[in-house]
C-alpha cells in the first residue's frame, strides 16, 4: 500500500469515528453528571485534530521534488509524527496534573450505566482503530500513521482509566488518581517512541544489519568479483531513501573502470530495491 493513500485512508476514517464517539461520550456525560467522561470526549476530539495534521502531512509529503528540495518533501511525514508526539505529551501531561488534584481534593469519579456502556463501547472502538492504523503502517512504513495509531490508543486508555473507576471507584477512592498517573506515564513513553523514531529518521542513521546484507548479497550475486562494501549511511525522505557506502576495489583499476563498477552496482540497487545509492571508490589498501 502506497505511504500517501495510507495517510489518507487512516486519517479520514479516523475523523469520522472520533466525532461520532465524541457526540455519544459528550452525550452520556451530560446524562451521568460526570466530569470525567466529559473530559474524555474533548479527549477523543483531539484525535481528529492529530488525523488532520496526519493528513495534512501527507498533502505536503506528496510534493514532488524541485530545485531547492531536491529530495523532495517526504520528511513532512516525520514533522506530522513529532507534531502529533507534542499533542500526545499535553494529553499525558493534562491527564498527570487531573489525577494528582483529584487526589488532593479526594474526590472519587461518578458515573452511571450509560456511561459504562459508551465507555466499553469507545474502548473497543478506539483500540480497533489503533490496530487498524498500525497495520497499515506496516504494509506503508508511514510512520505518522502510527504515530495516530498511538493516539488512538492513548484515548483506549483513558476510557480504560474511566471503566476502572466505575467498578473500583466505591471501594478505593484514590484508584482513579493512581491509574491516571499510571497512564500518563505510558503516554509519555508512547511520545518518547515517536519522537525518537521520527528525530532518528531526520538525522539519518545506519541501515538495519537485515538491510545491509540484503545489499550486500545482491552486489555478490550480481558482480560475481572481489567487492567489499562498508560504511553504510541510510537518510530517508518519506517513500524515497538515499544511501551511501563505501566500495573497496583493486588499486590497479583505472577510473573508468571502476566508474562503471560503481554505475552498475548503484543501478541494481536502484532497480531491485528502490534505493538511490551513491557509492565511494576506494582501494584494498585504504584504512
Amino acid at each position: 500500500m502506497k505511504r500517501k493513500r495510507a495517510g489518507y485512508l487512516e486519517g479520514i476514517i479516523s475523523i469520522v469515528v472520533n466525532i461520532i464517539l465524541f457526540g455519544l461520550k459528550y452525550w452520556a456525560g451530560i446524562v451521568s453528571g460526570s466530569v470525567a467522561l466529559l473530559a474524555d470526549a474533548w479527549h477523543t476530539l483531539t484525535d481528529s485534530v492529530s488525523s488532520i495534521i496526519v493528513i495534512l502531512g501527507m498533502r505536503l509529503s506528496g510534493k514532488k521534488a524541485d530545485q531547492k528540495h531536491p529530495f523532495g518533501h517526504g520528511r513532512w511525514e516525520q514533522v506530522s509524527s513529532i507534531l502529533i508526539a507534542a499533542l500526545l505529551a499535553m494529553i499525558a501531561f493534562n491527564f498527570l496534573m487531573e489525577s494528582i488534584e483529584l487526589y488532593k481534593e479526594h474526590k472519587a469519579a461518578n458515573f452511571g450505566t450509560v456511561a459504562i456502556v459508551v465507555t466499553i463501547a469507545s474502548i473497543l472502538a478506539k483500540e480497533g482503530m489503533a490496530q487498524y492504523a498500525f497495520y497499515l503502517e506496516k504494509k506503508s512504513g508511514n510512520k505518522a500513521v502510527k504515530a495516530d495509531g498511538w493516539h488512538h490508543r492513548s484515548d483506549a486508555l483513558s476510557s480504560l482509566l474511566v471503566l476502572a473507576g466505575i467498578f473500583l471507584g466505591n471501594y478505593f477512592w484514590w484508584i482513579d488518581s493512581l491509574l491516571g498517573v499510571l497512564i500518563s506515564l505510558l503516554l509519555l513513553y508512547a511520545v518518547y517512541q515517536i519522537l525518537k523514531e521520527s528525530v532518528d529518521s531526520i538525522l539519518g542513521h545506519r541501515p538495519s544489519p537485515e538491510l545491509i546484507e540484503e545489499i550486500k548479497t545482491l552486489i555478490e550475486d550480481y558482480e560475481q568479483r572481489d567487492l567489499l562494501p562498508h560504511h553504510f549511511l541510510l537518510h530517508e525522505y518519506g517513500n524515497h531513501r538515499e544511501l551511501t557506502f563505501h566500495i573497496k576495489v583493486r588499486g590497479d583499476c583505472s577510473i573508468d573502470y571502476a566508474h562503471e563498477i560503481a554505475t552498475r552496482v548503484e543501478k541494481l540497487i536502484k532497480q531491485e530495491m528502490d534505493i538511490s545509492a551513491t557509492i565511494h571508490l576506494e582501494p584494498y589498501e585504504a584504512q
